[in-house]
């Protein structure tokens, strides 16, 4: 891939992962040292909203404009939000700040539809893989600078200039994006007037080839271990590790792996066919999540060999997850190269949204299932789901024409 797209696209989803670091690292913290509630930092969880309603606008990032006027105009839009807040006092203003961090997840999200409208029209197949190692770690970067970064600097610095330093970064992205490259449009994709039938446009979604194997994948690759990822850490709270030390080991730790993980993705998927590498590493998982339950029959609170192997199971699985995660997404935008031009962002959102919903969804009802059945029995059916991956992706779809086959 040219080194200019590489870094353009890595600057435009580390700005993309901010908001997302802002609710959930940096704000709930801060809101509760000067003495806002509990209920109303819950209630911010609702400010995500539009992530979830992107479907409804991806038509018209698709079909009105270019891409890069809806980026620039996203990002102006995220601009002129962050002034707004460094203007506010999150005591006095919460309503206004609320809403003003709602539109800026609006925001955020339409940004994601244009970046992701254009690079599944600029990457080629082999670049495929290197731009979602940009996409899922310039993503986490930003995450993790605007939430754990910045929160360690608010006793160095003010409210209004931290997210005047946040307005800054916005601008230095919009110059940056207005050298964005607007990818070609045929005669066929000028000459078609837009649709915004929502039915019509799901009717052409799902007609895309391989969309329906793609859409039962994102769905449910990720079931077995997003109940691990969430409930294996409660388990180790109950036997004697310390907050701190999970903080440490399943927070800063766990993340440096899964970021390598996701690098070594976008290596390997040059290399090698992305469904062999896909199945090898769900196998794996399956081996790991197996280890997991184990551990949770075997577990001894004062065995530092046991506290070891916890840690290792936890580190093996974000890894394991990094690199999934970024094989997952070039396979999303593969299948999207599929579509019509005039529908592939709105096709690619169509999938990420699932992907999301199918995370969220089993993430709620995990702690459901050890409250109701307890650790062992719940992580004995958190391997099952993870088995049912392994099942799907042995018969794909035809998406690599031209990749190895190995």
């Amino acid at each position: 891939m040219a080194p200019y797209k590489l870094k353009l696209f890595g600057l435009l989803y580390f700005v993309q992962g901010i908001p997302y670091g802002l609710q959930s690292g940096l704000l709930p913290i801060y809101l509760r040292t000067i003495g806002i509630s509990y209920t109303k930092i819950s209630l911010t969880k609702f400010l995500y909203f539009p992530w979830l309603l992107k479907i409804l606008w991806a038509p018209f990032v698709d079909q009105y404009g270019t891409k890069q006027k809806w980026l620039l105009s996203s990002m102006f839009g995220l601009f002129l939000c962050s002034l707004i807040i460094s203007k506010l006092h999150p005591k006095t203003d919460f309503p206004m700040l609320s809403f003003i961090l709602l539109l800026m997840n609006f925001f955020a999200s339409v940004q994601d539809i244009a970046v992701d409208g254009i690079a599944v029209r600029l990457l080629s197949n082999e670049e495929i893989g290197y731009g979602n190692t940009i996409q899922v770690v310039g993503y986490k970067t930003g995450s993790v600078v605007s939430g754990a970064g910045l929160l360690t600097m608010m006793d160095h610095i003010s409210w209004d200039m931290l997210f005047i330093a946040i307005s800054v970064i916005y601008v230095i992205a919009i110059i940056c994006a207005c050298f964005t490259p607007e990818p070609p449009t045929t005669s066929v994709t000028e000459t078609r007037l837009p649709v915004l039938n929502p039915r019509e446009i799901l009717k052409e979604v799902v007609h895309v080839p391989g969309t329906i194997w793609t859409l039962i994948y994102v769905i449910i690759y990720k079931l077995g271990e997003q109940g691990t990822v969430s409930m294996f850490p409660m388990f180790l709270l109950e036997h004697n590790f310390s907050p701190a030390e999970l903080g440490l080991w399943t927070g800063l730790v766990a993340m440096g792996f899964s970021i390598l993980g996701s690098c070594l993705g976008g290596i390997l998927m040059t290399k090698y066919n992305a469904f062999s590498l896909i199945l090898s590493l769900f196998v794996m998982r399956v081996g790991n999540l197996s280890f997991q339950t184990l551990l949770l029959l075997l577990f001894e609170s004062e065995s530092l060999t046991m506290k070891g192997a916890a840690v290792l199971s936890i580190i093996l699985q974000h890894f394991l997850g990094g690199l999934i995660t970024t094989l997952t997404f070039s396979i999303m935008m593969l299948c999207t190269q599929k579509a019509e031009e005039r529908i592939q962002a709105t096709h690619y959102t169509f999938l990420a949204s699932f992907e999301v919903l199918g995370k969220l969804t089993f993430s709620a009802i995990a702690g459901l299932l050890v409250d109701k059945m307890g650790f062992p029995f719940s992580f004995c059916i958190f391997v099952l789901l993870s088995c049912l991956a392994i099942v799907h992706v042995c018969k794909p779809p035809d998406l690599l024409p031209g990749q190895k086959r190995q």
